[in-house]
């Protein structure tokens, strides 16, 4: 059985589905696809059911819930791996209402967070997350959300941190953050994905058994990183939570969709 695969092109993903889909393990039946995109455009995918199993942010789950299972393992979720708010100077919490911000994505986890913490900031910028650093230096915003490899980069250009919007979803909630999961299409049978689980699972574990060296994967899309923020970024983003979400993981997802009264935690069908 033939399955398009999407993930994006980060350390944290390649580092998960590196064995899945590069015949590091035995996948028996299943043959995966990878299709690789930035997470806002697999977003827009998953609402459009282009894909067999995908990425997607915790902020699209509500929309696609029709559609998609949601699988136990290979997402990103934990605590102190939230977005950060920055700028090129320190600015008040009622000046950030009154700017333009540059958001990674309508759909994303990342935008969730950042209304959270600024309901009356309403001029938002929505754009790939690699530019952002770039439109806050080119002052074609006064702030941005930044993700992934970019929390480690932000300070050597010169930009400092406004909020840790990670930080303030846990201190509001006691729960962990849940970043991105992976889901599957409901046409296929439950049973398909727990065993696409225990797939993900091994292909996490063969992985973690060459670490801290990297695979040609990981670093042939890896753009321009070091090899340290190559593992600084796996280090943030993969975790006991890509093995299995857990009881605390659902429960850090129902709180994260009751928050923004999206869907209820019924609505969402989790394959574990």
């Amino acid at each position: 059985m033939k399955l398009q695969l999407g993930y994006s092109p980060c350390p944290n993903d390649t580092f998960i589905f590196d064995a899945l889909v590069n015949g590091g393990i035995d996948t028996g039946p299943f043959e995966f696809e990878p299709v690789l995109e930035d997470v806002q455009t697999l977003n827009e995918w998953a609402i459009k059911g282009r894909l067999d199993i995908t990425k997607i942010s915790y902020g699209v789950l509500p929309l696609i819930s029709h559609r998609y299972h949601l699988l136990e393992s290979g997402g990103a979720l934990g605590m102190g791996v939230g977005p950060l708010l920055i700028a090129k100077r320190q600015t008040d919490p009622e000046e950030i209402d009154q700017s333009i911000i540059a958001i990674p994505g309508e759909n994303t986890t990342a935008n969730l967070l950042f209304s959270l913490a600024f309901p009356k900031a309403l001029q938002k910028k929505y754009m790939l997350f690699s530019d952002i650093e770039g439109a806050v230096l080119d002052g074609k915003v006064q702030a941005g959300v930044i993700i992934h490899e970019n929390r480690f980069t932000y300070q050597q250009k010169g930009l400092v941190k406004i909020m840790d919007l990670g930080k303030n979803w846990e201190e509001k909630t006691g729960a962990p953050i849940p970043l991105g999961g992976i889901v599957l299409k409901k046409e296929f049978d439950q049973l398909i994905g727990i065993r696409i689980n225990a797939l993900i699972k091994k292909s996490i574990a063969v992985s973690y058994a060459n670490y801290p060296i990297l695979s040609g994967y990981v670093k042939q899309h890896a753009r321009e990183m070091s090899e340290k923020v190559m593992k600084q970024h796996i280090d943030l983003y993969v975790n006991h939570y890509s093995l299995s979400l857990g009881e605390e993981g659902r429960k850090a997802i129902d709180i994260l969709m009751n928050t923004y009264n999206t869907a209820s935690k019924d609505e969402i069908s989790i394959i574990g």
